[in-house]
C-alpha cells in the first residue's frame, strides 16, 4: 500500500505558479507540507472554520476511537440521513400524486427547489455553527426542523403549505447530512475517510432506494400524506440517539459565542437565497405562465443575476465578509477545489433532474406511484455501490484523479440512456439505464469530497466541506429549475402548435400541464397518443438538459489535481 502519490507533474498543487497569483484582496497564505493551501485575511483574528478548532491544524479528538464506539456515533448520525434520503426519493416518485391533488404540475419543482434552497441556504453555514455550538447540538435541531417540516407536509392543506413544510425540512435534512459528513471528518483519517463516506453513502443509497418503494406503496394504497407522516417517530429517535452517543469537544475559543456569531456570514446566505429565488422564480414562469419578455420575467433573471454578482463580490472580499459561507480566495488558489466544486454542481444538477423527471417519466408511460418508485432501487443500490468502491480504491492505492475521470465518462454514458427512453421502451431498460448514473454520482461524491480536504488545511476543512454542500444543493436546485423550464415550455408551446385553433384549447393545455390525470379525460377532437407523444417530447427536452450538464462535469473533473492522502488524524 502506498504512502505517497507517485511523483507526477500535476501533483503539487501548492507550487503550481498559474494558480498561486493574487486574486482577491490582500491575503496571507502558505503552503502545508501536503500541498495544501492556507488562505488568511490580513491582520484576521483567530476563529473556528472548522472541525480543526481556531487558527489550529489538529483534529478534534487526538486519537480516533475504536471501531466499536465509531459504529454507534455514526449508526445514530446515518439514521437521520437515512430518512432524509429516503425523503428525498419519497416526494420523487410523489410529485406527480401531490401535483394533481393540487392541480399543479408545476408544483413539481417547488416542492424540490424548496427543500433545495434551505439545504443551500443552512450547509455552509452548518459548520461553523457547529464550531460555536457543538456538533451534537447542530444535529438536534436539525432532526427537530427536519421532523416538524415532515409534519407539515403530512398535513398540508394546501400547495402553498406543502412547499413551505419542505423548506423547513430542508434546513433539517440538510443539517443531517452535512454534519454527519464534518463528524466523519473529526473522527476519522483522510485516508480511511474515503471508506467510511462509502459507508455514509450507502445507508443514504439505501434510503434512496427505500423512499422510491415505500413512497409508491403509501400512495397507491393509503395517501401520499402517510409517506410523510410515517417519517416523525423515527426521526424524532434519531434525536434521542444523538443526545446520548455523540460527544465531540469544543474548541476553548467556541465559548465565545457572541463574537464568534457575529463573524457567520448570514448576509452571504441571504444573498445567496435571494438570488436563487429569483431564479427560480424567472425559470419556472418564463414561457410557461408568462412570456420570456414579460417585465417579472426579466426583472427576475436580472436581478437573479446581479445579485449572485454582489454575493460573490461580498465573498471574496474580507474586508466586508471575514468569514465568508462560500471560501472564494481558497477556491479561486485551489484547481482541485474549483474543479471538485464545480463537479459536484454540474454532476448534481443531472443527477437531480433524473431522480425527479425518470419517475415522472414512468407515470406518463402509465405506472404506479409504486413501479415508478422500484425503478429508483437499482439506481440507489449502484450510488452506494460506488461510493463505498471508491472509498476502498481510495483507501488501497492512495490515489483518486483517474477514478475520477473514469466515474464521470460512466456519468455521461448513463445520462445518454436516459435521453433514449420512449413510451415504448422495454421494461428491463427502464430498470438498467440509470444504473450507470448512479454508480459514478455515488462515486463522484466520495471522491470529489476526499480530494477537496486532501488539497486544504484542516483549519478550513469544514467550511470547505459545507460549502461543497453549498454547490450540491444549489447543483439540484438549478438542475431540477432547468428541466421544469425545459418540459414545460416544450410541453405548452408543442400543444399550443397542434391543437391551438380548437374551441377552449387554453383551458384543456392548462389541465393538461397541470395534471396528468388530464390526459385520460380529454375533449373530442383531442387525441390521447398525440398528446402523449408531446409529452415524451417535453421529458427527452429535459434528459438532454441533464446531458449537457454531465458533459460539463466530466470535463470539469479532469481539471482536478492529485494530493497525498495520509493515513492519519494528524496527517503524517
Amino acid at each position: 500500500m502506498p504512502t505517497s502519490t507517485p511523483a507526477q507533474p500535476h501533483e503539487d498543487e501548492g507550487h503550481a505558479s498559474t494558480e498561486r497569483s493574487p486574486l482577491l484582496g490582500r491575503l496571507n497564505e502558505t503552503v502545508n507540507s501536503n500541498g495544501a493551501i492556507v488562505v488568511e485575511p490580513e491582520n484576521a483574528q483567530p476563529v473556528s472554520d472548522g472541525a480543526g478548532g481556531v487558527g489550529e491544524q489538529e483534529p478534534a479528538l487526538a486519537n480516533e476511537p475504536s471501531t466499536k464506539k465509531l459504529l454507534a456515533i455514526m449508526g445514530a448520525l446515518w439514521l437521520g440521513v437515512f430518512f432524509a434520503a429516503l425523503d428525498g426519493t419519497i416526494v420523487a416518485t410523489l410529485t406527480a400524486p401531490i401535483s394533481s391533488s393540487f392541480d399543479s404540475l408545476s408544483l413539481l419543482s417547488w416542492l424540490a427547489s424548496g427543500y433545495l434552497i434551505a439545504n443551500a441556504a443552512c450547509q455552509p453555514l452548518s459548520g461553523k455553527l457547529t464550531d460555536i455550538f457543538s456538533r451534537r447540538t447542530g444535529l438536534i435541531f436539525s432532526n427537530i426542523f427536519f421532523g416538524v417540516g415532515t409534519l407539515i407536509c403530512g398535513l398540508a392543506p394546501n400547495a402553498e403549505t406543502i412547499v413551505a413544510g419542505r423548506v423547513i425540512a430542508g434546513i433539517g435534512g440538510g443539517g443531517l447530512t452535512c454534519i454527519s459528513t464534518f463528524v466523519t471528518s473529526d473522527l476519522v483519517p483522510l485516508r480511511r475517510r474515503g471508506v467510511w463516506q462509502g459507508y455514509g453513502n450507502l445507508v443514504y443509497g439505501l434510503g434512496m432506494g427505500c423512499g422510491g418503494v415505500v413512497g409508491g406503496v403509501l400512495a397507491d394504497r393509503l395517501s401520499w400524506r402517510w409517506a410523510f407522516l410515517l417519517q416523525v417517530p423515527f426521526i424524532v429517535l434519531s434525536a434521542v440517539l444523538v443526545v446520548f452517543l455523540l460527544d465531540i469537544p469544543l474548541n476553548p475559543a467556541s465559548s465565545s459565542k457572541g463574537s464568534a456569531l457575529r463573524r457567520i456570514d448570514f448576509l452571504g446566505a441571504t444573498l445567496l437565497v435571494t438570488s436563487l429565488l429569483l431564479l427560480l422564480l424567472g425559470l419556472n414562469t418564463g414561457g410557461n405562465q408568462l412570456p420570456w419578455s414579460h417585465p417579472l420575467i426579466v426583472t427576475s433573471l436580472v436581478l437573479s443575476g446581479a445579485t449572485l454578482a454582489l454575493f460573490l463580490y461580498l465573498e471574496s472580499s474580507p474586508h466586508w465578509i471575514p468569514e465568508p459561507m462560500i471560501p472564494v480566495p481558497v477556491i479561486v488558489r485551489s484547481r482541485t477545489v474549483l474543479a471538485a466544486y464545480l463537479t459536484n454542481w454540474f454532476g448534481t444538477m443531472a443527477s437531480f433532474l433524473a431522480l425527479y423527471y425518470v419517475p415522472l417519466y414512468l407515470q406518463v408511460r402509465g405506472e404506479s406511484s409504486t413501479a415508478a418508485g422500484l425503478r429508483l432501487v437499482p439506481m440507489a443500490a449502484a450510488m452506494s455501490v460506488g461510493s463505498l468502491g471508491s472509498g476502498i480504491l481510495m483507501r488501497v492505492t492512495g490515489v483518486y484523479y483517474w477514478q475520477s475521470a473514469a466515474s464521470m465518462g460512466l456519468f455521461v454514458l448513463g445520462s445518454a440512456l436516459i435521453c433514449s427512453f420512449t413510451l415504448d421502451s422495454p421494461i428491463w431498460q427502464t430498470y438498467v439505464y440509470p444504473v450507470p448514473l448512479g454508480l459514478a454520482y455515488g462515486s463522484m461524491l466520495t471522491i470529489t469530497l476526499v480530494a477537496m480536504i486532501s488539497a486544504v488545511d484542516h483549519e478550513h476543512q469544514a467550511v470547505i466541506t459545507a460549502a461543497s454542500y453549498a454547490f450540491r444543493s444549489t447543483g439540484s436546485t438549478i438542475g431540477i429549475t432547468v428541466a421544469s423550464a425545459a418540459f414545460q415550455n416544450i410541453l405548452t408551446n408543442e400543444l399550443r402548435a397542434t391543437y391551438g385553433g380548437l374551441p377552449g384549447s387554453d383551458k384543456v393545455i392548462k389541465r393538461i400541464t397541470d395534471s396528468l390525470d388530464s390526459v385520460n379525460h380529454l375533449p373530442s377532437g383531442w387525441d390521447r397518443g398525440v398528446v402523449m407523444d408531446i409529452y415524451m417530447h417535453a421529458l427527452r427536452g429535459s434528459f438532454f438538459s441533464g446531458l449537457a450538464l454531465a458533459l460539463l462535469a466530466l470535463l470539469v473533473a479532469l481539471a482536478m489535481k492529485e494530493h497525498h492522502l495520509h493515513k492519519n488524524l494528524a496527517r503524517k
